[in-house]
């Protein structure tokens, strides 16, 4: 896709806009057109669907920052009650992740707003979720799972860093930053992964349902796999604007 300047059109402007999932950040998003008002949108309907998908993204934040909250400061091990509010607000935060940027396109209301949101909640997602993960784990003795799940958290928080870092260089040459498979696949995994862990890590023993371990550390090692395919994929798409990037400055002409 190649990038324009915004041209303006009967009071509307064409914008070049990021949209969709990134988990992560989560979440790789994608580069879209869409023309956006200047003065905002005047349909009440459209207005209320906007609203809902900003909603939608923006409610990630508080929802994992209540499972925080219960992880960290209620009584260990947890009540039925407790478990169940923080297991609920994570299941919650990972849905709105996969639903945001589906009806931000399903409703047409892309937004700026939206673009940089959705992967800051992502990052929000993982730098809170993963410390706490390892932080319960070594609560309740597991610590060479807490180590694991600290390896598993400084790759998945390095794979953001580099893929930005990618985008970045990409877009000084014009180059389409829309997310790919390995993206959506990693984002589709890893957050039910995390879900996953916690139910195991903290679901009340007495609880019917109870997750084995080895289908945990199997989802961590697919979810390992995935982060790292991911690195290489998009290595391989931004590689002829890194390499260009890397060649040295010609010299000015001789004095």
């Amino acid at each position: 896709m190649e990038l324009k300047p915004p041209q303006t059109k009967q009071g509307y402007r064409k914008e070049i806009v990021f949209t969709g999932s990134e988990a992560a950040g989560a979440g790789d998003s994608h580069l879209c057109c869409a023309e956006q008002p200047f003065h905002g949108i005047r349909n009440p309907d459209l207005k209320a669907k906007f609203y809902f998908v900003q909603a939608l993204t923006l409610v990630r934040v508080p929802l994992i920052f209540v499972f925080l909250a219960v992880s960290v400061f209620a009584h260990q091990p947890l009540s039925d009650l407790w478990f169940a509010v923080a297991f609920g607000a994570m299941i919650l935060s990972a849905i709105t992740d996969l639903f945001d940027g589906y009806c931000a396109r399903r409703f047409k209301v892309s937004s700026r707003l939206g673009s940089y949101a959705d992967p800051m909640t992502d990052k929000v997602f993982y730098l809170t979720a993963f410390p706490t993960l390892v932080y319960l784990a070594g609560l309740v003795g597991q610590d060479a799972h807490a180590r694991l799940l600290l390896v598993l958290a400084i790759l998945f928080l390095l794979r953001d860093q580099w893929v930005s870092f990618l985008r970045s260089i990409g877009a000084l040459h014009n180059m389409d930053a829309k997310a790919n498979w390995s993206g959506k696949a990693r984002t589709i995994i890893s957050f039910p992964t995390i879900c996953a862990i916690y139910y195991f890590l903290q679901a009340p023993s007495d609880w019917f349902l109870q997750i084995p371990g080895m289908l945990v550390y199997t989802l961590e090692a697919v979810s390992l796999a995935i982060n790292f395919i991911s690195v290489v994929v998009y290595t391989q798409r931004f590689w002829p604007a890194l390499k260009a990037e890397l060649v040295p400055p010609s010299e000015g002409p001789p004095a």
